[in-house]
């Protein structure tokens, strides 16, 4: 369907595409690419990308999972609908495609080379995943914290037979008791990712959940032995022209959970007595307020995302990498820090050294035009934008506007649009400054007030006189 897509728009508009994914869409996309490969020949593959995709926008991808989707696969996830946790559970559970967002290593990835050793028929190759020392050498599988923390019950029959005696003397009897009772108490394990994203976790709780088999029939059949993708395994940079990763930071984002069995039937069966978050700067803190021991990034995610699943996309960039930051609302360029041919290593996070005033909203963008020869890739960063709502952004729009202008317009010069001043644009960049009691930026926005207008705010306006030329100094 894709490709039918792609070709038609081909033809109706004379050139390639512009591909924007948002959350899971992104999953989406590299199935599709990954398919591609299979239905067009070697030569003629990457001859079609640049043929009929100019650019891909990664927004809020999550390339290493999420862990809210434990979370919707033990106790559910409304997402602000009018049902129960236990009903949000059963719909989530229906879903195959819901397992497409579980977390897992960026240190494990799939040996095409062993999966032949493996074979289910003559036709069906079952893929082969290995990993790396370092999956070994940490705790977490490249997260801040273990994912899951769970409490088992003892399963019956668990404990060992004792023989009853008529008369046992005191100290056998409590000997006996004691390790009736100790063998029944709950067991309490923890998971990592990849634990998770193999059906680890699964397995050992077929016997205490309902729907356990059945997820973990999903997650061997339509994942970890899809012929064409294991989708729970690391992505390198697609081979398009164009790459942009976006993603809003510095939100408070689950990373890990505490379940314990609730003594209820299913879907109800299980209950988080605990949620691990990171917060801005990357801190850690528990809802219990007990003290968390874990790996602290630089940031942390979108509400949705964690930080180190959404700045995966880091690694597409090359070893040279410039960076800017700019504040998100109108600015010009004495507002913008810029650091040029900082070295990047692929392994590592990049963090800007550039100050911050706590009051100010920013975006920080890390763009490479050199490491690949006639591609581009870029990342942006955007403070305080959550997952859900970054794709209505205006902020957000209006990069996209410009940078989309950019790409196609005869007489760009520069391998990215420039950061160095951002005017308002449309009526939604004007704003009402209480200082001056004016409108600000009154070179550009005027005072119109407009039948439904609820606040100042709202009506200023862009000066109908507007410059319509202006986009030539971004180019």
């Amino acid at each position: 369907m894709f490709r039918i897509i792609f070709e038609t728009a081909r033809k109706l508009r004379g050139g390639p595409s512009l591909v924007y994914a948002h959350s899971m869409g992104n999953n989406v996309f590299r199935y599709f690419l990954e398919w591609l490969k299979l239905e067009i020949a070697p030569k003629h593959y990457m001859e079609w990308l640049d043929h009929h995709i100019h650019a891909y926008y990664a927004v809020g991808a999550p390339l290493l999972g999420s862990a809210e989707t434990v979370k919707a696969l033990m106790s559910g996830v409304t997402f602000g609908l009018p049902i129960s946790d236990g009903t949000a559970r059963v719909m989530c559970n229906s879903f195959a495609s819901s397992l497409w967002m579980l977390p897992f290593s960026k240190h494990c990835h799939v040996d095409h080379r062993m999966s032949s050793n493996f074979r289910e028929s003559d036709s069906v190759v079952v893929p082969h995943l290995v990993c790396d020392k370092k999956e070994y050498e940490g705790n977490s599988s490249s997260w801040p914290v273990n994912l899951v923390k769970i409490d088992l019950p003892a399963t019956p029959g668990s404990c060992p037979a004792t023989e009853v005696v008529a008369h046992p003397i005191a100290p056998l009897a409590q000997d006996v008791m004691s390790q009736t009772f100790q063998c029944s108490m709950p067991s309490q394990k923890s998971y990592t990712a990849h634990q998770v994203s193999t059906g680890t976790f699964l397995r050992d709780i077929l016997d205490h959940d309902f729907n356990s088999p059945n997820a973990l029939h999903h997650l061997i059949k339509y994942y970890l032995e899809d012929p064409i993708l294991n989708p729970l395994t690391p992505w390198s940079r697609p081979p398009i022209k164009n790459v942009y990763c976006i993603y809003g930071v510095d939100m408070k984002t689950e990373v890990g959970y505490h379940f314990a069995p609730s003594g209820k039937a299913y879907p109800d069966n299980w209950i988080i007595t605990d949620i691990i978050y990171e917060t801005e700067g990357g801190q850690l803190q528990s809802r219990s307020g007990m003290e968390v021991n874990g790996s602290t990034g630089p940031s942390s995610g979108d509400v949705t995302v964690p930080y180190n699943s959404l700045s995966y996309c880091k690694t597409w960039l090359g070893s040279r990498v410039n960076i800017t930051r700019t504040p998100q609302t109108a600015h010009e360029v004495t507002d913008m820090q810029e650091q040029l041919n900082v070295e990047h290593d692929r392994e590592s996070d990049i963090v800007p050294n550039m100050t911050r005033d706590s009051r100010v909203k920013y975006i920080t963008y890390y763009e490479d035009g050199i490491s690949l020869s006639g591609k581009r890739t870029a990342v942006w960063e955007l403070d305080k934008i959550d997952h859900r709502n970054i794709v209505r952004s205006s902020i957000l729009l209006r990069e996209l506007w410009l940078e989309t202008a950019h790409s196609y317009h005869k007489d760009a010069k520069r391998q990215f649009v420039s950061k160095e001043r951002r005017e308002p644009m449309r009526d939604e960049d004007c704003f009402w400054d209480y200082a001056k009691a004016r409108c600000g930026r009154p070179d550009r926005c005027e005072y119109r007030y407009v039948f439904g207008d609820v606040h100042l705010g709202q009506s200023c306006r862009l000066q109908a006189s507007s410059d319509k030329d202006h986009i030539l100094r971004y180019i």
